[in-house]
């Protein structure tokens, strides 16, 4: 069989759907041999596209991403997206084209050592050497992609050996991997200092956006009555539990959130990363901390849990949660009044007839238009911090958002993928003007698709995050203004249909409008960012 045929028949073999591609000479066996392959291709304009599609692919559905491109500099342009799904714990499997290996006449044209490149943002990386090995290092780089914690592997297919022929080769079968259980006594230790507790408090992470974590998670508050609050990327209100729900952490202090992080004498802290935003920062007389999760903590000065119970998430919940016994002595009443406090905030800032836009009147926009079950997907920038903090969400990965990486323009590639995931939801990118000309290429590949999806663009001129950092820090806004194309006439070049907002009250009832509606659309949506510094001097604490 030639290798390259025995590749495609080892992703059959991972029950791979897609692969996210860019095409160049040095894959092209690979792509020949997908004509009889169920795999679908999914042709884009970047290489960075492509793979926050993978990625994007991944987070929503806990299986690899696949993406497919060339040597450099394509390979160098999927860095940002390696590290976009290390960070985000999102499974992938980039494949890369090289030149001959054997008699490569090319020398360093356009060469450079890709898998010593890809080595510090994957967990694993291997140029194939011989086309024997390739189902065994398809299988170990799906399996190390998937275990925890899951993110990106790397396999480079020389040209030389995707056209080998293969004899004897053996296709490894799939093996269910079970889990280790935490200690009991690490449970046990934890139950009893919960029930001690006088002021307990739960919080949760992005990566505990798992069904049986969430179910366990659900079982536990139900019986404890004990209130939850969540970093950005664990962006949901669970519905079944809401009124234990006390709302986000999207700043690291002097939040209202904060407060009620300073009366707990005790955080259960669910699936903590030190790569996402932290919520708050430990001292040295500070409350104390239960650590839950696959990982051990990495203890620094701002973070030294005092009892940590490490292996499957769910599965500690749920020993927890059988072995918990509520006490009556328990007080939530401050948590419950600093939610009070948050939302009045939230809702007095809401409805601002103000033009050009705020971004509190975006969010509030959004959130009327949008049904329950949508998805919203965002670049970086200070409208995410926004989104964070006030936009409710009532499903599971209904607000895409990076924490992580923060990555500036992965929000119209994710949307893109979003819709093809689940096509029958309302989908909304929310991009900044400036991260959506970084890919905005990409309104081709979402036409020439046929999707029905909706692109918000909150048009400022300026790199205006910078500008209120600038002002924050005393300094004059200097050499951040850019011009920007005609947004209209540039979604009418790709055959999109756009809108421009010129009423403040426009918004919600054109997004409503679109996403009801076939085709690609795009809103050009003037925003005004001078308000961002009052906005945030306005948070705090509630009086004591």
């Amino acid at each position: 069989m030639k290798a390259s045929n025995l590749f495609i028949k080892a992703l059959e073999n991972e029950w791979v759907e897609y692969i996210f591609w860019i095409p160049w000479e040095e894959n092209l066996d690979l792509i020949e041999s997908l004509k009889n392959s169920k795999i679908k291709l999914i042709l884009t304009r970047h290489e960075q596209a492509a793979w926050f599609m993978a990625a994007t692919y991944g987070r929503l559905t806990w299986k690899a991403g696949v993406c497919l491109s060339t040597l450099w500099p394509w390979a160098t342009n999927l860095v940002t997206a390696g590290a976009y799904a290390q960070l985000w714990w999102m499974p992938m499997l980039m494949i890369t084209g090289q030149k001959p290996i054997w008699k490569s006449k090319q020398w360093h044209f356009q060469i450079i050592n890709t898998v010593e490149m890809m080595k510090p943002i994957t967990k694993f990386t291997r140029q194939i050497v011989n086309g024997k090995n390739i189902p065994s290092l398809v299988r170990e780089a799906f399996r190390r992609a998937d275990e925890e914690r899951p993110w990106a592997v790397h396999l480079e297919l020389p040209e030389d050996i995707a056209r080998e022929e293969v004899k004897n080769y053996h296709i490894f079968e799939r093996n269910k991997t079970y889990r280790p259980a935490a200690e009991e006594k690490a449970i046990k230790v934890a139950v009893k200092m919960i029930e001690k507790a006088k002021r307990p408090l739960i919080l949760v992470w992005a990566w505990a956006n798992r069904k049986l974590i969430s179910k366990h998670l659900v079982k536990l508050v139900q019986k404890t009555k004990i209130p939850f609050f969540n970093t950005q990327m664990w962006k949901w209100v669970m519905w079944k539990i809401r009124e234990y729900y006390i709302w986000t952490a999207s700043l690291s202090d002097k939040d209202f959130i904060h407060c009620a992080i300073k009366k707990a004498d005790l955080i259960v802290n669910i699936w903590h990363d030190i790569i996402e935003k932290p919520p708050f920062f430990m001292k040295d007389w500070w409350t104390k901390v239960i650590h839950i999760n696959f990982i051990w903590a990495k203890v620094d000065e701002v973070y030294f849990p005092q009892l940590e119970i490490i292996w499957d998430i769910s599965n500690s919940l749920w020993q927890i949660t059988e072995k918990i016994k509520p006490n009556k002595d328990w007080d939530f009443d401050d948590f419950m009044k600093v939610k009070k406090s948050m939302m009045n905030n939230i809702e007095s800032n809401w409805k601002d007839n103000h033009f050009p836009l705020r971004l509190w009147r975006v969010v509030y926009d959004v959130r009327e238009a949008m049904p329950k079950d949508s998805i919203v997907t965002l670049d970086n920038g200070i409208y995410k911090i926004l989104f964070s903090r006030n936009y409710g969400c009532y499903e599971q990965n209904s607000l895409l958002l990076d924490n992580a990486l923060a990555t500036m323009w992965a929000g119209l590639p994710s949307a893109i993928w979003a819709r093809f995931v689940h096509p029958k939801k309302k989908i909304l990118s929310v991009c900044w003007d400036g991260w959506f000309m970084m890919n905005s290429q990409e309104l081709e590949t979402a036409v020439r698709y046929k999707l029905n999806l909706v692109i918000v663009i909150l048009n400022d001129s300026s790199y205006g995050m910078i500008k209120w950092k600038q002002e924050n820090m005393w300094m004059e806004n200097w050499w951040l203004d850019f011009g920007n194309p005609d947004f209209v006439k540039y979604a009418e070049s790709y055959w999109a249909k756009w809108y421009r907002v010129s009423k403040s009250w426009e918004l919600s009832s054109l997004i409503e409008k679109c996403i009801n509606s076939k085709w690609v659309h795009l809103i050009d949506v003037p925003v005004d960012y001078s308000e961002n510094k009052k906005i945030f001097d306005k948070l705090g604490c509630i009086e004591e």
